[in-house]
This record gives C-alpha cells, sequence and structure tokens, in this order.
C-alpha cells in the first residue's frame, strides 16, 4: 500500500509501537480502518478500549485486524496466567512502549476526564504514564462538540500539550449536520506521521538553550501590580520545541498558568529585575537564548508598603515609573561569538521598521516580529503570524499554530549557528 504511513513505518527505526485509545462514539467502527492501516504498514498497534466502547465494536474485531491482544481493562482477568510486568502493570507497559497514543474517536466524555487529569481505566491511566505525544481526535454530535465545555477542555488539553485533531464538518449519524465528525483516516495517519517524525528529529542534541516567556507584575503595594496580556504560550512552545528535539532546556518564566512542558528545567520569577537575574546568571552556560518573554518595560519608583486607599470618588493617583533593565540587550552584550541571541518584538504598528530597530538596539542575531494587535496572533490565542528577521533574511510566515511557529524559529536558529561550532 502507497501511504505516508508506509513511507514513515518502513523507515523507522526501531520499531513504532501505537496505542489506539478508542472512547465511545458511533466513529468507533472507523478506528477498524486505522488499527487495519497502520498494522498493514508495519506498525505495532496495540488497541486500548474503555468500556463505553465495547457497545460500539466488539475487541474481537480490532483483535483480528492488529493480531494483537485487546487491552480493555485495569485489572485484565488473564493476568494471574500471563507473566511479567506486562500483565502486572499493563498501563505501565504501554505507557512505556508508545511511540505515540492516539485516541480516535475521542468522545466529549473521555476529553473531559483527559481535561481534569482522571486515571479511572486503562486508557485514561496509560495517558498520564506516558511521555509519547498524545493525539486525539474528538468525535461526537455537533452541539456537543460546540458547547462550552467541550470547547474548554479542548483548550485545557492543548494547554497540556496534547494535540488536536480537529472533527470535520458534515452530516452525522444523528442527522445533525455540522463539525464532529471523525476526520478521514487518511488525515489522522498524516497528523501521526507529522508527530512521529517531528520526535525522531534530534537536530538540538548538545544545545544548552535557554528561553524567557510569559509576563512578569511589577508591585505598586501589596495587592496591586503592573503587567501585560502575555500569556507565556509562544514561550513555552518554543521550550517544547526545543526539548522534544533534544536540546538541554532552561525556561525563565514569568507568572504562567501553563503547565511545565516534558523535559524541560522551569524556573519562576515575578518581576522583571527577577527575569533579568535568572537570565544573566544561566547565559554563561548556554548556546542560545530565546527572549519570547514581554517583561514590563517600567516598574514603580516606590512601592507602597500598604494597600493605596482610594479617598473619595474623583481623587485622582499620580505613579511615577522608572524603567526596568532591557534583558535580552544585557545578555547580547555579554554572548560569546559562538553563542546566538533571538530577540521577539511584540508591535501594534509599524512593525518591520520597530522590529529592525530593536535588533539593532538589542544586539540580536534576530528577531521575530508580530502585530499583537490582531485577533488570531500575539496575546491570549493559539496562534501567531510572525515574521522573521536577521541581518541576511526577511520572511514573512503565514498564521500558524504556536508550536509549528515555535518549530520554524528552531529551524532558523541551526542555520545561524557557526559553521565551526
Amino acid at each position: 500500500m502507497s501511504s505516508p504511513d508506509t513511507a514513515h513505518a518502513n523507515s523507522a527505526t526501531p520499531a513504532i509501537t501505537i496505542v489506539l485509545g478508542v472512547s465511545g462514539s458511533i466513529a468507533a467502527y472507523k478506528a477498524c480502518e486505522l488499527a487495519s492501516r497502520l498494522t498493514q504498514s508495519g506498525v505495532t498497534v496495540e488497541v486500548v478500549m474503555t468500556q463505553s466502547a465495547h457497545q460500539f465494536v466488539a475487541p474481537l474485531t480490532f483483535q483480528a485486524l492488529t493480531h494483537r491482544p485487546v487491552h480493555t481493562s485495569l485489572w485484565p482477568e488473564s493476568a494471574a496466567s500471563e507473566s511479567g510486568v506486562y500483565a502486572a502493570m499493563a498501563h505501565i507497559a504501554l505507557a512505556d512502549a508508545a511511540s505515540a497514543v492516539l485516541i480516535a474517536p475521542a468522545s466529549a466524555n473521555l476529553l473531559a476526564r483527559l481535561a481534569n487529569g482522571l486515571a479511572d481505566d486503562l486508557l485514561t491511566t496509560i495517558i498520564l504514564a506516558t511521555r509519547a505525544p498524545i493525539l486525539v481526535a474528538p468525535a461526537m454530535n455537533p452541539v456537543m462538540w460546540s458547547h462550552p465545555a467541550t470547547q474548554k477542555n479542548i483548550a485545557t488539553l492543548r494547554e497540556l500539550g496534547y494535540i488536536v485533531i480537529e472533527p470535520e464538518g458534515g452530516r452525522m449519524a444523528c442527522e445533525h449536520v455540522g463539525a464532529g465528525r471523525l476526520p478521514a483516516s487518511e488525515t489522522i495517519i498524516a497528523k501521526l506521521n507529522e508527530v512521529l517524525l517531528q520526535q525522531a528529529r534530534r537536530d538540538l542534541v548538545g544545545l544548552k538553550v535557554l528561553v524567557t516567556a510569559g509576563p512578569t507584575r511589577e508591585p505598586l503595594d501589596p495587592v496591586r501590580y503592573l503587567s501585560n496580556r502575555s500569556s507565556g504560550r509562544m514561550g513555552f512552545a518554543l521550550a517544547e520545541e526545543a526539548a522534544t528535539r533534544g536540546a538541554k532546556v532552561l525556561l525563565v518564566a514569568g507568572p504562567c498558568p501553563i503547565a511545565t512542558p516534558r523535559d524541560v528545567q522551569r524556573i519562576d520569577v515575578q518581576s522583571a529585575l527577577e527575569m533579568r537575574d535568572a537570565v544573566l546568571q544561566a547565559w554563561p552556560r548556554c548556546d542560545v537564548l530565546i527572549g519570547a518573554a514581554a517583561p514590563a518595560d517600567f516598574r514603580a519608583a516606590e512601592v507602597a508598603s500598604q494597600k493605596i486607599k482610594k479617598r473619595g470618588g474623583t481623587g485622582e493617583l499620580e505613579l511615577r515609573l522608572i524603567s526596568n533593565p532591557d534583558i535580552v540587550r544585557e545578555a547580547a552584550a555579554q554572548k560569546r561569538q559562538d553563542q546566538i541571541v533571538v530577540a521577539f518584538a511584540a508591535e501594534t504598528q509599524n512593525l518591520l521598521d520597530e522590529a529592525r530597530r530593536k535588533m539593532q538596539d538589542k544586539g540580536a542575531d534576530a528577531i521575530v516580529a508580530n502585530d499583537v494587535s490582531q485577533a488570531d496572533a500575539g496575546f491570549d490565542v493559539e496562534t501567531n503570524r510572525v515574521t522573521w528577521l536577521s541581518t541576511t533574511q526577511h520572511e514573512e510566515w503565514p498564521l500558524l499554530s504556536k508550536r509549528e511557529v515555535a518549530s520554524k524559529i528552531w529551524d532558523k536558529v541551526l542555520g545561524l549557528r557557526p559553521a565551526t561550532v
């Protein structure tokens, strides 16, 4: 069979094991085709079914297609007759063996359980125990898919690093029309291949990278502070991508309610001065600095020891602010010839002119510029539209997920490294 999955499976070393999770959805029958195609391409497929999935497809069907036993319970009845850790702790054995975990279909109920970190059956326990990438392909009624609770759960899963394969639109088994159909097998397999190939890329092995992320908070009094709308998602995506590709990653993060990516060391800070101190302390031991954080430009000249009181209904308050240090500029001023500094420029007007000025002013090797006034890019969204600028390059990239932007940035960073390094 000529397909993306065949090409990848035949060239992969070591062998690929896909844990295919099947939950309770009428679309469960489509997982049979997925299991068959992956098995035919040479991939080992370990099917894990929830109890609700049994109502739609019998485990024997998947066993016949994959030539493997189907896993249905944390407490398999056959454990006494089997040997080794596989029988005693199937969730750990499968979690460790997985090259990737693919949940197709993922029901609304399963999405809710995953978003809340539940581990009440074999599939959810495997997901908490694995270090492999996790892909979820939701399938459900269009009204269920669009419900705010489901969308909140999807947003949470994305923040936790899950890869969501968006459902397709069309007529459903319930005769409703809208988004909620399980994507075609070709679409799911293509995304799975993309993730597996990305996992196989280890082109940052040996690099020590320092990434800053998020806003800072500059205190005014014990209860108030100055800050900005930075979510930290871009910086966290950069850290996660670098770790996936083999780098040793230190993430200096302002206040961000985002889970720390796997294999990333994180230092939490509050103020710009704290971020500056953490960066300058670590910088001499690193090869690359990417300043994706949005530290506050100013801080209060004096911080009140007690809460500032509002007296009357029409009073005014004057604040005297002083400049915070430019963290990227200070780090760039200290960089060795073999070190690389990449800055970010979040602007609302004159994007390219401001970005070029900042790159020169900061002494950065390159800068990533984005217009944060756009609704689909910049702060508080999962996507970004940026321009990459260096002394020799100017590339405008289309709207991408922040993880995709991160991947392209690291590709560019590799191109900046001196040939002798």
